[in-house]
């Protein structure tokens, strides 16, 4: 299932809440903190590479993790407070 325009966060909306939690960075970390049961909500860039977006988008709904969509790489990366594009980042707790 196609998650992209049914759960899109609006620009610069619930990014907030990457500011205020604890986070991973990255497909590797995400899978990790999937993996674990550690990861409480994912943000995937729409802008990204299908090929490393739609797996983890899998593993979300596998998972019954909420996967959030964002606009773009950058404002996903700046969310996070890196200073690149990120393609995947995860609230974990």
């Amino acid at each position: 299932m196609d998650t992209k325009d049914v759960s899109m966060i609006p620009e610069y909306g619930d990014l907030a809440v990457l500011a205020n939690s604890r986070v991973v960075v990255g497909a590797k970390q995400l899978k990790k903190a999937l993996a674990n049961g550690t990861a409480t909500q994912v943000f995937l860039a729409q802008n990204a590479d299908p090929v490393i977006t739609e797996p983890l988008e899998a593993l979300c709904l596998a998972n019954h993790v909420p996967c959030h969509w964002i606009r773009s790489m950058l404002d996903l990366g700046c969310a996070c407070g890196i200073d690149v594009g990120a393609a995947a980042a995860a609230v974990i707790g």
